[in-house]
């Protein structure tokens, strides 16, 4: 005869009793180990390996995703019990069933029921693979591209606004070969959301002119934790900015880093395929996890954002400075991003932004290419000419370079990065 299923109870309300006779009745196959008063209570006993089943109230004061992941982290299902027009949101949560109560005919055998954890915040994983098999195929749902590289200013936030620019098909056809390309031959632009989830110098709102207190980011990713970020709300926290350009602005001090928990930003991230054709995600310099946290604590995680969004790029866009110091930079970031501490699975493209003779001596993008070749193992590399005078009008204006300056060499370059992106998910 197998064991009983040993539940934690965190009921709250007249119902818990009933609950709890239920669990206990004679032939119910579970046995109540430890009845819970708050949500701090029940991760507790749940990471001391006390319940494998977690039955909880879906309003629960504390009860959100992040909780929901904890505690399909310590290898506890979640069963949540809810009254009617509730259960959405619990399903958003992240539960393994929702049902109506005590009395409902699928009680015990939700309970009972031994079917592996399959939650990408409890394995870590979520990857091409994952996302195929719950239906988001290429095509069918928008794609995720993180545009991250190593420290220094190598023009993370740049190459995010005019790739998310290109890709809105914002601004004149770009020029090819000394003139203007027709523009029935460009691509259409496509809706496109530009996420801002630097943690550390977060300056999207300002690049772009728009309100820095704007909530973006902060407040989609409270939503989240919620259970209640749906289409609807996420657009109505990034408002269009120009033609098919979404932005998701980010937040306005640094210090407010601990409201974008990795596990919020997830499931921004996957409702923005469903809003936007194009995600792009401006990620932070820093791809660590802090080992002193990770031991006997769930204390949030600086760079949890970055992960998050870098866990779940189709397209990871790394972006170095072409000059000797940003290409060490580059060489070095390349291998921290091999051993980042969560599954990077997208399609990398190395960009050296800012390519220029004074810098690198004559046939700088040659020069360029064959260092990274070289001291890198990159066998591809997009070159982004440098044009100081045409990039610093485009943000003293608060606009792309494809609506301020489209002739520009340096725009040139990123629109033919965009091109490169959208081959790689065709």
């Amino acid at each position: 005869m197998a064991a009983p299923v040993t539940v934690l109870c965190a009921v709250d309300g007249p119902e818990e009793p009933d609950v709890v006779v239920a669990l206990g009745a004679p032939g119910s196959g579970a046995t109540v180990t430890r009845r819970c008063g708050d949500v701090a209570e029940l991760l507790a006993a749940a990471a001391a390996g006390a319940g494998t089943v977690a039955v909880v109230t879906a309003d629960l004061v504390g009860l959100d995703r992040e909780a929901v992941g904890r505690l399909h982290a310590a290898g506890t299902r979640v069963v949540a019990l809810t009254h009617a027009g509730g259960a959405d949101r619990a399903e958003a949560l992240g539960a393994d069933a929702v049902l109506t109560g005590p009395g409902d005919p699928g009680f015990l055998d939700a309970v009972r029921d031994t079917a592996p954890i399959d939650d990408p915040l409890a394995t870590g994983e979520l990857d091409l693979a994952t996302l195929e098999r719950d239906g988001a195929t290429p095509g069918r749902r928008g794609e995720v591209v993180a545009v991250w590289g190593p420290v220094g200013a190598p023009g993370r936030s740049t190459t995010a606004v005019e790739l998310a620019a290109e890709l809105a098909g914002i601004g004149a056809a770009p020029r090819r070969r000394g003139r203007r390309r027709a523009t029935s031959g460009r691509p259409p632009g496509e809706t496109t959301l530009l996420v801002d989830a630097d943690t550390y110098g977060s300056c999207l709102a300002a690049r772009l002119g728009l309100l820095d207190d704007a909530p973006g980011l902060a407040a989609a990713a409270r939503a989240a934790s919620q259970g209640s970020l749906d289409l609807a709300t996420l657009a109505r926290h990034s408002p269009v900015v120009a033609g098919r350009l979404r932005v998701l602005t980010g937040i306005t001090r640094a210090s407010r880093w601990p409201e974008l928990p990795a596990s919020a930003v997830e499931v921004v991230l996957e409702r923005a395929r469903d809003l936007a054709r194009w995600t792009v995600v401006d990620c932070g310099p820093l791809v660590e996890a802090d080992e002193l946290l990770m031991y006997d604590t769930h204390a949030p995680q600086r760079n949890g954002a970055t992960l998050a969004a870098l866990q779940a790029a189709d397209v990871v866009v790394v972006v170095g400075a072409a000059d000797p110091i940003g290409i060490q930079r580059l060489v070095r970031a390349l291998e921290d991003l091999g051993e980042a501490p969560v599954p990077v699975a997208g399609r990398r493209v190395v960009v050296a932004n800012r390519v220029r003779s004074t810098a690198v001596g004559p046939d700088p993008a040659a020069a360029v290419a064959a260092a990274l070749a070289r001291y890198g193992g990159v066998t591809d590399v997009h070159p982004v000419p440098d044009d100081a005078a045409a990039c610093d009008a485009a943000v003293l204006a608060g606009r792309s370079l494809a609506e301020h300056a489209p002739s520009s060499s340096a725009r040139d370059g990123f629109a033919a990065l965009a091109g490169h992106v959208r081959d790689l998910v065709a």
